[in-house]
């Protein structure tokens, strides 16, 4: 199995819908989807495998209930079962832009293989298209310590390892930012491969978790300690310096607007195309 895909959900609605259809319309059916149900009592999950009862594809969904103390611990618990060789969180409510995501990303593995890259210390990322703004935000060309630092690519636009995932599960003493410690886990210790892929991943909805308004403050505490674990201070010290001169606040405003999101981003994703040249 190349491709396990890993949706966590309590009680999802109809939004449980959009994510699953979007992983079986994919053309690439070498994937499974692992469907980790903390315990919903709004019967979405048993209503879809109802409604999709006739379907062979639907054969495809591993579905487990299990209790969980968070979506972290969720996401751990999925990635244990997971078969595929490659791991993708994708979470409820987002979407693969189209059907050729994973086509077009076994390619990329495949030339990775071919190059005889160590397939088990690899992570593949691509761009993101934001379903709050209506804009596509461009991943990093390179990762380096200040991505690190600033901004890494949308968790559901990574495709881990399953080596990775299972040998550094996520820290459940983060609450927001779990994700973000296991992927400066992946590029400082274990010293994977980062290939960016230069087209869209998966279709994010935002307004998560993290993003909320009585969330940030632990966000930017959990950032703090997850930097301080992985960098050393002077290292810190030049990247706070380099947020603080090319206006970080004020950028991070331009790219959240619904007014100027399109043209920021678009700016950025022209910078990052000229490096990759």
């Amino acid at each position: 199995m190349k491709f396990s895909i890993i949706t966590v959900c309590l009680n999802p609605g109809e939004k449980l819908n959009a994510t699953l259809d979007s992983v079986l319309r994919q053309s690439c059916r070498d994937a499974e989807v692992i469907l980790k149900d903390g315990g919903s009592v709004d019967g979405s999950v048993t209503k879809w495998q109802k409604e999709h009862a006739a379907d062979p594809d639907a054969g495809r969904v591993r579905v487990f209930v299990e209790k969980d103390t968070g979506i972290y611990d969720a996401m751990n618990q999925a990635a244990a079962r997971a078969e595929g060789e490659f791991l993708l969180f994708l979470n409820c409510g987002d979407v693969f832009p189209d059907g050729k995501v994973l086509e077009r990303t076994r390619k990329v593995l495949e030339e990775e293989q071919a190059a005889g890259t160590d397939m088990e210390r690899l992570v593949l990322y691509g761009d993101t298209c934001s379903g709050k703004n209506h804009v596509t935000i461009a991943s990093a060309p390179a990762i380096t310590g200040f991505t690190c630092y600033r901004n890494i690519p949308c968790h559901q636009s990574c495709f881990y390892s399953a080596a990775l995932c299972r040998g550094k599960p996520y820290d459940l003493q983060y609450k927001i930012r779990a994700d973000y410690d296991h992927f400066l886990w992946c590029f400082y210790k274990a010293k994977a491969r980062m290939r960016h892929m230069n087209f869209p991943v998966a279709s994010y909805e935002g307004g998560g978790y993290s993003e909320s308004r009585e969330n940030r403050e632990r966000d930017k505490q959990e950032h703090r300690r997850i930097t301080a674990a992985y960098m050393g201070k002077l290292e810190l010290l030049k990247y706070r310096a380099v947020m603080a001169v090319t206006l970080a606040p004020l950028r991070r405003a331009l790219a959240e607007s619904s007014a100027f999101s399109g043209v920021y981003h678009g700016l950025k994703e022209r910078v990052y195309r000229r490096r990759e040249r």
